[in-house]
């Protein structure tokens, strides 16, 4: 493995959060170390905000709000054109900071900038879309709804996609005259310190502001502020779970959820297996090492072609180049952290010993390099059952489980008996065949001889505990407001 992650430094200098326009420490003067998940070594560290810190940049949110929301669609527009043309001009300093900050590798990395950019410019164009309805309920009268911002918007971001989620997820409530406060991943935080500085400089004070620290105190303090009423959230089941508690014990707030999932990617014996065997790898996002919650994690393959396929797969996976995710010649990096590495090599352990066959994987790799750092070799189960607890929970890791299936019934029936429901696939050159089966699929997002991919104003969010609320089109802006109705008697 080369060793340029080794030696690269972080293009971060003094890092700092952002509060009503001001770059600033933490009031207590604590700070949180960042660890560089190839070879464990600190590589920076960010402020740990208090609960006091949250309030501060609450206030500068909600003294800032009513100003901005006076704005003109267009002015906001504006503003949020001028922030995504700030973070093009920042991509490659963003991009080296965030590659050795999350371990993902730098050829997939190099595209979240850009989906930032693309959704600041959507939002900024869909804020004409901000309207209210006329409703014929008596004669001769004139009744009407508008639509109005809550006021200071709380999001919590994760850390597969620091500064993709930290800047994209700003168009929807600024357009819509909200005012907000981000708190990144503890795990990976680095980037956001340089969206605050962009944020300084091309945003008003205070419509913007970004505190960095734990989730149970920096995070927790943003759910319980009162002045927050609404909230979003992208993560982990019990994560959101918890927000949606410690939320409901302040105020009644409006939360969304866009949490984890076990995908099922159902396969049928007549599929294309030329492109379903490579869909169903980049369909687990080994790229990503596995850490996305849309990952098609359990394969169901039907028995005609579930030992050939399984064959397949086993060699293209096997043959992963696991490296330096500075390399543009490495498919795949560290797991971003120790916490996760320890939770994949146990789902490992279980699956072993639950009656899963290790097709491939399973360890750390071998080599020079790997000797510190996170690593994990990309893992494939076959004989899986829905009892299993690897065919049941999510690893949120490089671990693909695979099925063997010949009744479809059965089959839906497994894909729908855990708790998740957030994306899944369907590989079939049948469309009849292709749209019942998605449409029995519990899931929120689907696909059908496809994996993978967003695609733009189409609404992902999901079923059951995988969240609540819709991400990435009209919906997500509108979500960002309330309505009133109005009546006029004439």
């Amino acid at each position: 493995m080369s060793t340029a992650t080794l030696t690269q430094e972080i293009p971060v200098d003094n890092p700092r959060m952002l509060i009503g326009g001001e770059l600033v420490e933490s009031e207590s003067g604590r700070w949180l170390e960042s660890i560089n998940p190839a070879n464990e070594e600190v590589i920076g560290r960010v402020p740990r905000a208090t609960a006091a810190d949250v309030g501060r940049a609450v206030a500068a949110a909600e003294a800032a709000q009513p100003a901005w929301a006076a704005l003109s669609v267009a002015e906001r527009a504006r503003y949020l054109r001028k922030l995504a043309d700030a973070l093009h001009e920042q991509r490659e300093r963003i991009l080296i900071t965030e590659v050795i900050d999350t371990g993902n590798t730098i050829a997939k990395m190099r595209n979240d900038v850009q989906a930032a950019v693309n959704q600041l410019y959507y939002y900024a164009g869909l804020g004409y879309e901000l309207k209210g309805d006329t409703i014929p309920a008596t004669p001769g009268n004139l009744h009407l709804t508008v639509r109005e911002p809550y006021g200071v918007v709380g999001r919590i971001i994760p850390f597969n996609h620091p500064v993709m989620f930290a800047a994209a997820k700003l168009g929807p409530p600024l357009i819509a005259g909200n005012t907000i406060v981000e708190k990144p991943s503890e795990q990976s935080p680095l980037s956001a310190s340089i969206l605050a500085e962009i944020c300084a400089e091309v945003m008003p004070p205070g419509v913007v502001n970004i505190v960095t620290g734990l989730g149970r105190e920096a995070g927790d303090a943003l759910v319980r502020h009162p002045k927050v009423k609404r909230l979003a959230f992208i993560g982990s089941v019990p994560t959101g779970m918890a927000i949606q508690h410690s939320a409901s014990e302040v105020a009644v707030k409006h939360v969304t959820l866009e949490l984890g999932g076990k995908n099922p990617m159902i396969v049928f014996p007549d599929a294309d297996l030329a492109k379903a065997i490579p869909a169903a790898i980049n369909g687990m996002n080994f790229a990503w090492q596995g850490q996305s919650c849309g990952s098609t994690s359990r394969l169901f393959l039907h028995a005609d072609i579930h030992d050939g396929f399984l064959e397949e797969l086993t060699g293209r996976v096997s043959r992963i180049r696991v490296g330096d995710p500075l390399s543009e010649d490495s498919d795949m990096g560290p797991v971003n952290n120790k916490g996760q590495y320890e939770k994949v090599l146990h789902y490992i352990k279980v699956g072993g010993e639950d009656g899963g066959r290790l097709m491939t994987g399973g360890k750390r790799p071998n080599g020079k390099g790997f000797e510190k750092g996170y690593w994990i070799e990309p893992t494939v189960f076959a004989d899986m059952r829905p009892d299993m607890r690897l065919a049941r929970e999510e690893v949120f890791g490089p671990v693909l489980s695979v099925f063997k299936w010949t009744d479809l019934d059965e089959t839906i029936e497994i894909a729908n008996s855990v708790e998740y429901g957030l994306t899944g696939a369907v590989w079939t050159r049948d469309l009849s065949t292709a749209i019942r089966a998605a449409r029995r699929i519990a899931s929120g997002y689907i696909w059908v001889n496809g994996v993978g991919g967003h695609f733009p104003a189409t609404p992902f969010g999901g079923f059951r505990n995988s969240g609540t609320g819709r991400e990435e089109g009209i919906d997500e802006m509108l979500s960002y407001t309330e309505e009133k109705s109005i009546h006029i008697m004439l």
